[in-house]
This record gives C-alpha cells, sequence and structure tokens, in this order.
C-alpha cells in the first residue's frame, strides 16, 4: 500500500475547481480514481493491471476517456501555469516522443491520419513542443508528427507567449520571421545563428547555457512511461497524459 500513489488534500484542492460537475448520480472517489490514473501513467501499466486499491480498472479507464476527450486535464495545467508570474525569460524546444506500435496501428481511422504519428530516423514519433519558464516549469505545450519541423511548433506557441523580455531557443529555431514575431513582441530572441547563416547572429551565450532547464524538464516528463512511451492512438488523449503528467510534477 506505501508504494501506491495518493494525491494529498491540498493537491486535490488545486485540481477540484477544473473538475466538471456531476449531474445525476454522484462520482466515484474523486482522490482514489485520479489516483489511481496517475499512478498507471507513471508506471507505464495497462489499465487491467491497476491495483485492486483504485478500483476496479473499467472505471479507471472510463473516467481517463472523458475527461481527456473534454479537455479537462490540458486545462487544469493550463489554468495552474498560468499562475507561473514569469516576467523575465521563457524558453522553447521540442523533443520526440516514441509510439508504441498499439498507437500506431493502423485499424480503425482508415491510414491513421489524424494520429499526429510520423516516420523519423529514430521510428514512428510523435514530437512534443514546449515553452517552459525561467525554472523549467513547462506553460504551454503542443504535439504534432514526428517529422515535423521546430518552425510549425513555433508558429503555434507563438501567441500564447507571456509578457517576458527573453526567449531562449537552440538553432532548429534560427528564422527571420521568427525573429521579427519576437521582436514585435518585445521580446529579444537568445537563439544561435544556423552554420549556412551568411551573416553570423550574436547571441548572448551566457545566457543560452540557462536552456538547460528545458532539457531537464523534458526528461523529468518522460520519466512517466506512458508519457515517453506513447500508447494511444487518440492524439488529444495522448496529450492530457503529457499534461497531467506536467500537472502533478510542476504545478500541484
Amino acid at each position: 500500500m506505501s508504494d501506491l500513489f495518493w494525491l494529498t488534500a491540498a493537491q486535490m484542492a488545486r485540481m477540484a475547481p477544473f473538475f466538471p460537475k456531476s449531474h445525476g448520480k454522484p462520482r466515484v472517489d474523486d482522490r482514489r480514481v485520479l489516483s489511481g490514473i496517475i499512478f498507471i501513467i507513471r508506471n507505464g501499466l495497462r489499465w487491467r493491471d491497476a491495483p485492486t486499491a483504485y478500483g476496479p480498472h473499467k472505471t479507471l479507464y472510463s473516467r481517463w476517456r472523458r475527461w481527456s476527450g473534454k479537455g479537462i486535464f490540458a486545462r487544469m495545467m493550463a489554468g495552474l501555469a498560468a499562475e507561473h508570474g514569469e516576467e523575465k525569460t521563457v524558453m522553447i524546444d521540442a523533443t520526440y516522443l516514441k509510439a508504441h506500435r498499439t498507437a500506431t496501428s493502423m485499424a480503425g481511422q482508415k491510414g491513421g491520419r489524424g494520429r499526429l504519428i510520423g516516420r523519423t530516423k529514430g521510428g514512428m514519433n510523435t514530437k512534443l513542443h514546449a515553452i517552459c519558464d525561467s525554472q523549467g516549469r513547462p506553460l504551454d505545450l503542443f504535439i504534432t508528427a514526428g517529422q515535423v519541423s521546430d518552425y510549425i511548433g513555433a508558429r503555434a506557441l507563438l501567441s500564447g507567449l507571456p509578457n517576458v523580455k527573453w526567449l531562449l531557443g537552440d538553432r532548429g529555431y534560427d528564422a527571420d520571421w521568427l525573429r521579427d514575431a519576437l521582436q514585435d513582441k518585445g521580446i529579444r530572441a537568445c537563439i544561435p545563428g544556423r552554420k549556412q547563416r551568411k551573416t553570423p547572429v550574436k547571441y548572448d551565450r551566457r545566457r543560452y547555457k540557462r536552456r538547460s532547464r528545458i532539457e531537464i524538464m523534458f526528461g523529468r516528463l518522460k520519466d512517466w512511461r506512458r508519457v515517453a512511451t506513447r500508447y494511444d492512438r487518440c492524439p488529444k488523449i495522448f496529450l492530457s497524459a503529457i499534461a497531467l503528467a506536467a500537472t502533478v510534477i510542476y504545478w500541484l
């Protein structure tokens, strides 16, 4: 029993405002069910392998599918992350998440279209694009197929950037349109230039070293086995797993 994960009363209090209202028959104990869902995602188990202390595995799976479909966990992370208070620096980066064969199976939706899974040198992957604050806490998340360029993720995340002074990124984000867009927002870019650039780009090397914090964030998210390996066919449900992991690790 001591090896199982249980949400504390304080953690439940922070999550509760994002729960959907219960209509008709009262829901099964939220703390028990959500603790079981977190245990499954963190340890990469099948739903049927859930410890009996969390109740019937069908209840856990049903709640997970229903709330993920409604975007509850994504809104929960976004709502809690909105309290970040960051005023100086954010960082942008992307990482690959391996897709298991159960996620890449073509059964069901013809051709597997819309699943946001693509073939790369490392196999079938989904790419996670993220913005984090100066402490390495995720502020915004976005997923694409694995072969999609970092520019696509940057375009999607650009509108949600907080009002800060600096954005740190690696060479994959060296594009004139991005630098111009950041300048329009009053944000200074700390991004090294690509090697094929004819005119070298100056950047703050000392400040750039802090970008390691977003790499550490990705590493901590991948400690959750259902994040490091994608088992879910539906991209909305997979993004919910990432958002729930980010919420528990950083925002509770």
